[in-house]
């Protein structure tokens, strides 16, 4: 009988498998990495999570990208302290993979042809109307004018990524930027 998390006995394989899973939620809706849960820091020092959309994945430059409303919270956050983290879980294959980047802001001219491509309904998401999070008499007493200034996209250079695969031998490693991702056994 072979086993099905062979990928996991191994530091290469694990971190192809990873970057499989992370490229993979890019392009399939129902994959887990497509909406991880991206957490920063509040100007006052406060932890904030939110799950967001994975819109790009580039292994060559470990580099993750996501969507945002430039008038977001976690924009604000960025600005003040612009480390990040990801995390995602793959219940089918046991695997938690929890990412540290640090985030860049890029919007106005610097995406939009990324605007361009966007289809109008998805645009909404990005308005010049009331900020995110903004409080509101009513759940739907809000209107949301597509907005090409509102549109940002937050850059993740990935510096870590930590694993940890609860199958039936639990194994965990770190990859990190300043080793060239070839990592190392943990603890679990």
């Amino acid at each position: 009988m072979s086993n099905p998390y062979a990928w996991a006995t191994d530091l290469g394989p694990l971190h192809e498998h990873i970057w499989s899973q992370l490229t993979r939620g890019v392009h399939d809706r129902r994959a887990p990495a497509r909406h991880p849960t991206l957490a920063t820091v509040s100007p006052n020092g406060m932890p904030q999570a939110r799950t967001v959309v994975l819109r790009a994945a580039d292994k060559a430059s470990a580099t993750l990208t996501v969507y945002t409303d430039l008038q977001a919270a976690k924009v604000t956050a960025l600005r003040a302290t612009p480390f990040a983290a990801l995390h995602v879980w793959d219940a089918s294959a046991h695997l938690q993979t929890r990412i540290e980047a640090e985030a860049t802001i890029l919007s106005g001219a610097e995406v939009a042809e990324i605007w361009q491509r966007l289809p109008e309904r998805a645009r909404s998401a990005y308005s010049s109307g009331p900020a995110p999070g903004t409080a509101i008499v009513d759940s739907l007493a809000y209107t949301k004018t597509p907005d090409a200034t509102a549109f940002a996209v937050l850059r993740l250079n990935i510096h870590t990524i930590d694993s940890l695969h609860l199958g039936p031998d639990h194994r965990r490693a770190r990859f990190t930027r300043s080793d060239e991702w070839t990592g190392q056994w943990l603890v679990p």
